[in-house]
């Protein structure tokens, strides 16, 4: 059981997606207004659903045994929210300058927290263990 070679990492991304977690059931309106309109069944299901997979994911980040695959489960959940995003700048294009910008910054900063979910997680495949000398 080798711990992640990136603990810090780690734990600050499980705080920052267990936070976002948290806010997905405090304030879900936000979050319904920017899932996209043709997911079924409804806006709220996704926005909830959502909510649920970052507190698992983020919660699991601080536990050594398991912050490799939630990390990995990091990344997959990143990417999958990532249409939300795009949605997200699409219809919000109405709105003033400084909501732009910020919408167009979120897009590649995804990327940025894929990647360093990415390096949280260390190896993605299993080395075979060294033979004794």
């Amino acid at each position: 059981m080798t711990p992640s070679p990136h603990p810090r990492l780690a734990l600050a991304l499980g705080v920052g997606i267990t936070a976002a977690g948290i806010t997905h059931f405090t304030n879900p309106g936000f979050f319904d207004d920017i899932v996209p309109p043709w997911l079924p069944p409804s806006r709220r299901f996704w926005t909830l659903l959502s909510g649920v997979a970052e507190l698992i994911v983020g919660i699991m980040l601080f536990v050594p045994r398991w912050r490799r695959r939630r990390a990995i489960a990091l990344v997959v959940l990143l990417i999958a929210v990532y249409p939300a995003n795009l949605y997200m700048t699409w219809d919000w294009r109405d709105r003033s300058a400084g909501e732009q910008v910020i919408l167009w910054l979120r897009l590649p900063l995804q990327f940025v927290l894929i990647a360093a979910a990415r390096r949280a997680s260390g190896p993605w495949h299993r080395r075979p263990p060294l033979p004794a000398a």
